[in-house]
């Protein structure tokens, strides 16, 4: 089955993995407190907008480190909504409703996810809703097939472990992913780029 991009979170670990028909020559890179997917050295060149983003953010949250994990440009201004002080649910509705679906060719979702110590938010945006909401247990959105918040059987408890799991998850045309843990002094990452 084909999802697309994906995110997983739960209170402490989350996960996020690119999944590409279109677009397979990508990597998550480490650039300071982000993550970001950008083209390989041997990918075509491309004007497409939604190719490289930072696909997970660090914030401050009101109690402690937060993480957030996304499709697209909305990472960044949740991100920064949170660093001001707004809960995770309104970060992510506010976000993802300014931005919107993706407008290409197949009215793409954004997903996105917010990771703290103990709580966890996971959102979309599609053509035909906005979706937030706070869970305790693994819980994945995708941009198609699992485009509602549903729960996901994440074993993984550290970014290492999240990344790795969610890069070898079943669904096709897997590129890469990224994982973050979230503990009361700090986010850590982890990446796992395809071969």
């Amino acid at each position: 089955m084909y999802v697309g991009r994906f995110v997983v979170v739960a209170p402490g670990v989350g996960a996020y993995r690119v999944s590409s028909r279109s677009f397979p020559n990508r990597q998550v890179v480490a650039r300071d407190d982000a993550l970001t997917v950008v083209p390989t050295a041997d990918a075509e060149p491309t004007d497409n907008p939604y190719v490289s983003y930072n696909c997970v953010r660090r914030a401050a949250g009101e109690d402690g480190p937060l993480a957030v994990l996304g499709n697209g440009s909305h990472v960044d201004p949740i991100a920064e909504k949170l660093d001001l002080g707004y809960p995770p649910r309104d970060a992510l509705a506010e976000a993802l409703l300014a931005l919107d679906y993706e407008k290409d060719d197949y009215d793409t979702p954004r997903v996105a996810g917010v990771v703290g110590a103990e709580e966890a938010t996971i959102g979309t945006v599609r053509r035909d809703a906005l979706l937030v909401e706070a869970v305790d247990e693994p819980t994945l959105v995708a941009t198609y097939e699992r485009d509602s918040p549903g729960p996901w059987d994440l074993a993984a408890t550290d970014a290492a472990g999240a990344a790795r799991e969610v890069y070898e998850a079943e669904f096709e045309h897997r590129v890469c992913a990224a994982g973050v843990e979230v503990v009361e002094y700090g986010v850590e990452t982890a990446i796992v780029n395809g071969d």
